[in-house]
């Protein structure tokens, strides 16, 4: 399994655009080299199997899962993630190709706030400032780049998610 996969296709990127794949992701990557087949998976998150194969299998064409046992038999086959992170190249995010990708963590922002913010795990923080776009994504870059920096591995993981964009106007 790799430290970090960098994504720079965009099937790749066209993969992640699912909730549900999303979170199979996260499924198979909680516990290292946790090996998880399809209807296991399912039954874990509460899903039909069948509509869940089509999703697992989109991952593993984006080659973001693999066969945990390539000469497994049968049809239940064990599935693992390739890496433990997958951080999407700047050039895949600047070339627009992420509305999948901001669809799933927005959804993944919904689904967090629902399960922590009750018990005060959930924080976000939201700044109206005048500064152009490009400079935004590079403070955003910065700051990522510093947070993994001190990234400490015996701490809890987190989710940092990050949006630029020009004022919603309201009605």
């Amino acid at each position: 399994m790799l430290d970090t996969l960098i994504l720079k296709e965009p099937e790749q990127l066209k993969a992640l655009g699912h909730p549900l794949r999303v979170r199979v992701l996260e499924m198979l990557g909680q516990e290292g080299e946790w090996q998880l087949t399809n209807r296991e998976l399912a039954q874990r998150l509460g899903v039909d199997p069948g509509h869940l194969h089509f999703h697992v299998r989109m991952l593993l064409k984006a080659g973001l899962i693999e066969l945990a046992e390539p000469t497994a038999r049968g049809r239940e086959k064990p599935y693992r993630a390739v890496a433990k992170v997958f951080r999407v190249a700047p050039e895949l995010l600047s070339a627009g190709g992420a509305s999948d990708l901001q669809a799933a963590m927005i959804d993944q922002v919904q689904r967090a706030h629902t399960l922590y913010s009750a018990g005060g795990e959930f924080r976000s923080a939201q700044l109206e400032v005048k500064l152009p776009m490009k400079k935004a994504l590079e403070l955003m870059s910065t700051f990522l780049e510093a947070a993994r920096d001190v990234e400490d591995e015996e701490a809890d993981k987190l989710v940092l998610t990050m949006f630029a964009h020009p004022p919603a106007l309201q009605d």
